[in-house]
C-alpha cells in the first residue's frame, strides 16, 4: 500500500476504507474465512464446550523490547483462553485509528498480529475498523476477542474448584519483565539493561502441561496487578490461604535493580507471557520439567504451596525468616502497560 497516512475517509466506509482492509488487514491476516469478507465469520466443524474472552490494548507506547501492541493483542486473548483450559481457535480483531497516523506503522503492527496468530496456530477470521479524529485516541487502540474448544475435564481450571492444601504454586518463569521493558521505552531508561518483554503465545506450552497428564487445578495468566493479586483472587475464590517462598521468586537482577530505583514490587508487575498453576504437590515436578522444556518456561519454579492456614491470605516466607502479608494491588503502579 502507498505509504502516508490515516485519514478520516479511512473510516468512511468507501473506497479508501475498503482498499485499507483488503491492502493491509486482508493481505497479513489472510485466509479463507477472514477473506470471504462477510459482516460475521462463518464458522464450521467445532462441537462441544466453547471458552469465549475479548479484551482491549491501550499500551504506551506502542512498540517496546521484545513486543508491540499487535503481539500483546493476539498474545493476551491466546493466553486467556489457554490458561481456562481451553484450545484456541479463532480471534477477531477491532481496530481504532488516530487521524494521522503512519501507514507504516499501522502495517508494522498488523504484520507483527499475522506473525503471533501463525506462532500461536490461530486465524483471525473477522475484525472492523473505526478512524477517530487526531487527539481523540492515542495512535491505535485494539480490541481482541477469542473463542477455544474446552474439554469437559478442564471446565473447573478457570473455577479453582479443585484446589486442596498441599498443593504447589508453579510459575512459567521470569516475573516483572513486561512491565520493566513497557516502563523502560517510556523513559527512556538504560538502566533497564537487556530486559525485553515475555509477551508471547502460552498455548502451546499449556496444551504440552495438560497433554502430559499434569492434574492442573487452576491456571491463570498474571497480567495487570501482578502473581500478587492473581494469587490474592485465588485465596478469595478458595476460601484457602497461600505461603509465598520468597527466595523460589525468579526475578532477574535488572528488573529487581528498577524496582529499587522506583519503589516498586516485582509481585505486582504485569507479565505477558507467563502462567501460574496450580497442581497437586505430587506432580509438580512433572509440571517443571513440561514448561521447562519451552523457551517461555525455561526459568519454571515452584513458589509456593496452597494451606489451610490464614484463609483467603497471601503469606509471604521471607528471605530472612519472617513472614509478611501480601496484598492485592491498590492502584496503579503502571498505567497503559496491555
Amino acid at each position: 500500500m502507498e505509504q502516508g497516512t490515516i485519514l478520516l475517509s479511512h473510516g468512511s466506509g468507501g473506497r479508501m476504507s475498503h482498499d485499507l482492509i483488503r491492502e493491509v488487514f486482508f493481505r497479513h491476516f489472510d485466509n479463507p474465512v477472514l477473506s470471504r469478507g462477510t459482516d460475521a465469520a462463518l464458522l464450521e466443524g467445532w462441537e462441544g464446550p466453547l471458552a469465549f474472552t475479548t479484551d482491549a490494548y491501550v499500551v504506551s507506547p506502542l512498540f517496546f523490547p521484545g513486543g508491540d501492541i499487535g503481539r500483546l493483542a493476539v498474545s493476551g486473548t491466546v493466553n486467556d483462553l489457554a490458561v481456562a483450559g481451553a484450545r484456541p481457535l479463532a480471534l477477531s480483531a477491532s481496530f481504532i485509528l488516530e487521524e494521522g497516523l503512519s501507514l507504516e506503522e499501522l502495517e508494522r503492527v498488523v504484520r507483527s498480529m499475522a506473525a503471533t496468530a501463525r506462532e500461536a496456530g490461530v486465524r483471525i477470521v473477522t475484525g472492523d475498523t473505526k478512524v477517530v479524529d487526531h487527539g481523540s485516541c492515542d495512535r491505535i487502540f485494539i480490541t481482541t476477542s477469542g473463542i477455544g474448544r474446552l474439554e469437559e475435564r478442564h471446565r473447573s481450571i478457570s473455577l479453582g474448584s479443585e484446589v486442596r492444601p498441599g498443593d504447589k504454586v508453579v510459575v512459567s518463569g521470569w516475573l516483572g519483565d513486561h512491565g520493566v521493558a513497557v516502563l523502560a521505552a517510556r523513559e527512556n531508561l538504560s538502566v533497564a539493561g537487556a530486559v525485553v518483554s515475555d509477551v508471547s503465545p502460552l498455548n502451546r506450552m499449556i496444551a504440552d502441561v495438560l497433554d502430559q497428564g499434569v492434574r492442573v487445578r487452576f491456571m491463570r495468566d498474571p497480567t495487570r496487578g501482578g502473581v500478587a493479586t492473581l494469587l490474592n483472587e485465588l485465596a478469595r475464590m478458595t476460601s484457602l490461604g497461600i505461603l509465598l517462598e520468597e527466595e523460589a521468586l525468579p526475578v532477574r537482577e535488572e528488573v529487581k535493580n528498577i524496582c529499587e530505583v522506583f519503589g516498586y514490587d516485582p509481585l505486582y508487575l504485569a507479565n505477558e507471557g507467563k502462567v501460574v498453576m496450580v497442581v497437586p504437590a505430587a506432580e509438580a515436578g512433572r509440571a517443571l520439567s513440561v514448561l521447562q522444556e519451552h523457551p517461555a518456561g525455561a526459568a519454571a519454579a515452584i513458589i509456593g504451596t496452597i494451606t489451610d492456614d490464614h484463609p483467603g491470605r497471601v503469606v509471604m516466607q521471607t528471605a530472612i525468616g519472617g513472614r509478611r502479608i501480601v496484598e492485592m494491588l491498590a492502584g496503579e503502579q503502571l498505567p497503559r502497560i496491555c
